[in-house]
């Protein structure tokens, strides 16, 4: 047991501390008397607070976990028992480090966003001071926990290796294009035609031939491999995309009586929210309850389109339609912990000041962050992939990837890349 002196008991320090401690294992209790905290014996005791009692150990705390608003805040970097952290308000707070990073409080101000209205990974401090790729919230929950006692991490350590529950492979697929050709009908098949004939593209126009009449398996016809994935790998996502009349949402019609016979085919499907819903509500609505129709199922789990969210409007309006499980939390422009972990945590509401019921599932990486944001070869690829997966070992959590059907069928630019993905299957 730890017992902890605070100033204060606010939601945002009992989120945090249960991230720290509890997700380690070590149990806490907090005090917000000095008196009652100097007459305690027998336990081990830490002081987070502005008072100063000798002989306990003491980290004086940023102004961030005793807000109950959202307002601008001075950061920079500075070093906790040689660990980078940052320095909140001119306090140097590995505490409230945790909680700033894994709350995402930085993408509350920055309206510097990409073309697709997203939070842009070269905006973060994990771009700025080069954290992108280590779990920073768990390091610094390591760090804290070690430096108060270093027993309580070894033990909780200990416990993750023999549950067998350190590092839970979750590969996940996202279907934004069922078929490259296959019951595709009416305007969009026929202007697909003509780019091809104006590009004299005539290897496509072949290609369409050949898979219409039977002749060849459609090019994003991966569907077999993706059920053998599901098979092997039973935490393994599916995120649908059912949207059809959009610039960016191109997929072939959800009336297609063959596109429901695959769908009701495959396990865990899941609701992928087309690329204009993510502050549009109703949108999602009847995208999800299309979707159920189809599986016969409730949806509870989301990620979006070209991941395209902002906080905390995206959020609050999922958990208004019932979703339970989130799972876009992570950069397009590069791999890594855009949330300082591989955690599944629940989501903090900075608006409300309070801890919501939506699961967070952080990804590591996305086939077309390596390929064609981060132009990486495939070899290059495996040595990334296999840092970031000793990162989640080392340190804990899920190792949740994205793939799509169509990049997995060595097709066009993504000709070698199903390796990387059967790689990423064996890691262990």
């Amino acid at each position: 047991m730890l017992v902890i002196l605070v100033d204060k008991i606010t939601e945002r320090l009992s989120y945090t501390l249960d991230f720290i401690f509890a997700n380690h294992g070590v149990k806490y209790s907090l005090v917000t008397s000095i008196f009652e905290f100097e007459k305690i014996d027998g336990v081990r005791k830490f002081n987070y607070s502005n008072s100063n009692v000798d002989g306990v150990s003491h980290i004086k705390p940023s102004i961030l976990l005793s807000l109950h608003s959202i307002i601008p805040l001075k950061i920079e970097k500075n070093k906790f028992e040689n660990l980078e952290c940052l320095m909140i308000e001119g306090e140097v707070d590995p505490i409230a480090s945790v909680f700033y990073v894994l709350t995402r409080y930085e993408e509350y101000f920055n309206n510097n966003l990409d073309v697709h209205s997203r939070f842009k990974f070269e905006s973060s401090i994990l771009s700025k001071y080069g954290w992108i790729d280590k779990a920073m919230c768990d390091r610094w929950s390591k760090a804290i926990i070690e430096w108060i006692n270093p027993e309580f991490y070894l033990e909780s350590t200990l416990s993750s290796v023999l549950n067998k529950d350190y590092v839970k492979l979750i590969p996940t697929f996202d279907i934004d294009n069922t078929y490259a050709y296959m019951h595709k009908k009416g305007f969009r098949k026929w202007m697909s035609i003509f780019k091809d004939l104006v590009y004299f593209n005539f290897n496509r126009i072949k290609e369409r031939n050949l898979v219409l009449k039977g002749n060849c398996k459609d090019p994003y016809d991966t569907f077999e491999f993706i059920k053998n994935v599901q098979d092997e790998h039973e935490n393994s996502k599916i995120f649908w995309l059912v949207k059809n009349n959009g610039k960016k949402d191109r997929n072939i019609p959800l009336s297609s009586k063959p596109h429901q016979r695959l769908i009701k085919s495959l396990n865990n499907v899941n609701l992928h929210p087309s690329y204009d819903s993510f502050l549009e509500k109703d949108k999602v609505r009847l995208e999800k309850e299309n979707l159920e129709r189809v599986t016969g199922k409730k949806i509870t789990a989301t990620r979006q389109h070209y991941l395209r969210m902002k906080l905390p409007e995206t959020y609050v309006n999922l958990i208004d339609l019932g979703v339970k499980h989130e799972y876009s939390m992570g950069f397009a422009e590069h791999v890594g912990f855009r949330c300082g972990t591989a955690r599944p945590h629940f989501w903090f509401d900075l608006n409300k000041n309070k801890l919501t019921e939506l699961l967070i599932h952080p990804f590591v990486y996305m086939d077309g962050t390596l390929n064609e944001y981060m132009k990486l070869t495939p070899v290059e690829s495996k040595d990334v992939i296999q840092n970031l997966f000793d990162e989640v070992k080392t340190f804990g959590g899920d190792f949740v990837f994205i793939w799509h059907n169509e990049t997995i069928g060595e097709y066009g630019k993504w000709h070698g890349w199903r390796s990387v993905l059967e790689f990423t299957l064996k890691l262990q």
